[in-house]
C-alpha cells in the first residue's frame, strides 16, 4: 500500500481504533461509577453475574423467612400477654375461693363473693377472646386455631408455636360456681374441693403455667432464629458485595486516566487526519 495516499490513511485508522477502544473502556468505567457495580450484567462477567443472581435470590428468600418469623413472634407475644393476664387474675380467683371456703360468712356475703368469682372468670374468657394476632388465637383451640408452623430457614426447616387450650379449663372452672353459691347445700366444702389438688382451679392453674412455659420457650426460639437470620443476611450481602461491588477509589483513578487518554487519542486522530493535507504542497 502506498504510504502517501489520499484514499487510505493508515495512521488515522490506528488512531481511530485506539480511540474507540478508549471510549469503550471509558463507557464501562462510567457505568461502574454510576451503578457502583463492577458486574452489572452477564456481558460483563457471565459466571459471576449468575452467581450474584443466585445470591440475590437467597437474600430475598431470607427476607421472606424473617418476615414470617416476625409474624409468628407477634402471635406468640399476644398469646403470652393473654396467658400472663390470666395468670395474674388467678391470684384474685384463688383469694375469692379461699374466702368462699370459710363457713363463717353469711349467705349474702357468699353470694357477693360468688358473683365476683363469676366476673373474674368472665374477664379471663375476655382475655382469651382478645389474644388474637393476624387472625390467630393460640389460647382457644375450640375455635380450631391450630399449631403455627413457621419457616425458620430457606431449606424448609420450621419452628412451631403450640396451641394452648385455656378456654376449656376456664369454662370448667366457671361451671362449678353453682356448687358454692348461697343456694348450694355445702358451699364451703365445695369451694375447698375446687382449690384442692386435682380440683378445677388446680387444673386451670397447671394449664396456665404450662402454657406460659411452652409459649415463652417457643417465643425465645423465634427471637434467637430472627437474630441469627439477620446475621446470615448481613454476611450474605457482604459476600455478594465482594463479587459485584466496584472499588470506587480505583474506578475514580481509572476514570481520570481514561479521560486524559481519550483527549490524547482525539488529538492524535486529528494529527493523523491532517497528513493528506501535506500532500497538497507537492502540487504547488
Amino acid at each position: 500500500m502506498a504510504s502517501n495516499s489520499i484514499l487510505t490513511n493508515p495512521e488515522a485508522l490506528v488512531a481511530l481504533r485506539n480511540l474507540e477502544r478508549t471510549n469503550n473502556l471509558l463507557a464501562n468505567t462510567q457505568n461502574r461509577v454510576s451503578t457502583g457495580l463492577k458486574v452489572t450484567g452477564a456481558i460483563d462477567d457471565a459466571s459471576n453475574f449468575a452467581i450474584a443472581q443466585g445470591i440475590r435470590g437467597d437474600i430475598r428468600a431470607l427476607g421472606a423467612v424473617n418476615q414470617g418469623l416476625n409474624n409468628a413472634k407477634g402471635i406468640a407475644k399476644v398469646a403470652i400477654a393473654g396467658t400472663t393476664a390470666i395468670s395474674d387474675l388467678l391470684q384474685t380467683v384463688r383469694q375469692k375461693l379461699t374466702e368462699l371456703s370459710n363457713e363463717g360468712i353469711t349467705s349474702t356475703q357468699r353470694q357477693i363473693l360468688a358473683n365476683d368469682f363469676d366476673q373474674l372468670l368472665s374477664q379471663a374468657a375476655n382475655f382469651i377472646d382478645n389474644a388474637v394476632f393476624n387472625g390467630v388465637n393460640l389460647l382457644d383451640t375450640t375455635a380450631l386455631s391450630p399449631n403455627v408452623n413457621t419457616l425458620s430457614n430457606i431449606n424448609g426447616g420450621t419452628l412451631t408455636l403450640t396451641a394452648q387450650d385455656l378456654r376449656t379449663t376456664v369454662q370448667a372452672l366457671a361451671g362449678v360456681t353453682a356448687t358454692f353459691d348461697a343456694t348450694a347445700a355445702a358451699p364451703a366444702a365445695a369451694a375447698q374441693a375446687v382449690v384442692a389438688n386435682g380440683g378445677t382451679y388446680s387444673n386451670l392453674e397447671s394449664v396456665v403455667n404450662t402454657a406460659l412455659g411452652s409459649l415463652g420457650a417457643e417465643a425465645r426460639a423465634l427471637e434467637l432464629q430472627t437474630t441469627f437470620l439477620s446475621e446470615i443476611t448481613d454476611a450474605t450481602e457482604e459476600g455478594l458485595g465482594n463479587i459485584v461491588d466496584a472499588d470506587m477509589a480505583r474506578e475514580s483513578a481509572r476514570l481520570t486516566a481514561l479521560q486524559v487518554r481519550q483527549q490524547l487519542g482525539t488529538q492524535v486522530l486529528s494529527i493523523a487526519n491532517q497528513s493528506p493535507q501535506i500532500l497538497l504542497s507537492l502540487f504547488q
